[in-house]
């Protein structure tokens, strides 16, 4: 018995550890000043991305309810496009403009909680050039720019806050653009 729960507890031991910390947001962010077109810089690979190969961004418009219209693009392997329409709105009362809900389900299945997924800022440049944006699990990352390069100097700063925020930055891929 000695031997099987040392084993276990071994094993657990191996196990990677989930940082359990609050991201630390961005204190205020001007919608308006971070609406418009992102270029995907590097991301954490994830499902719903699977078929992106090069080409990636987002774009974000204000609307008149509050809410934010999100289209993310990409280019295939098979250099077609896909493009994907979803709504961000904010997370909660007190939370601020950097912690937002996104949803890319259809609008009729709003009411469930679990189509609305975390999107959290918590790196923005001043002059809103580039924005490290994660979610809370630290499952998903992405480091966004308003061109398609971003210097080494602002990627290695990009880098930088997410590593402080508990994300495991090895996991980064970075994306191609077209020239």
């Amino acid at each position: 018995m000695k031997l099987i729960a040392t084993l276990a507890l071994l094993l657990l031991a191996a196990l990677p550890v989930q940082d359990a910390r609050p991201l630390d947001l961005v204190d205020d962010v001007d919608l308006s000043r971070y609406a418009g077109t992102w270029y995907e810089i590097a991301r954490f690979p994830n499902r719903y991305q699977d078929t992106c190969a090069s080409d990636v961004t987002a774009t974000y418009a204000l609307r008149p309810d509050g809410d934010i219209t999100v289209v993310n693009r990409c280019r295939k392997a098979d250099g077609s496009w896909n493009e994907t329409e979803g709504v961000a709105k904010r997370a909660g009362e007190g939370e601020g403009n950097a912690a937002l809900k996104v949803r890319f389900a259809p609008a009729f299945l709003s009411i469930l909680p679990s189509v609305w997924g975390d999107y959290r800022i918590i790196g923005l440049d001043p002059g809103y050039r580039w924005a490290v944006v994660g979610e809370p699990e630290r499952e998903y990352l992405w480091i966004l720019s308003r061109t398609p390069r971003m210097s080494t100097e602002n990627y290695d700063r990009a880098v930088a806050i997410a590593q402080a925020n508990g994300f495991d930055v090895a996991r980064l891929r970075r994306t191609e653009h077209s020239p």
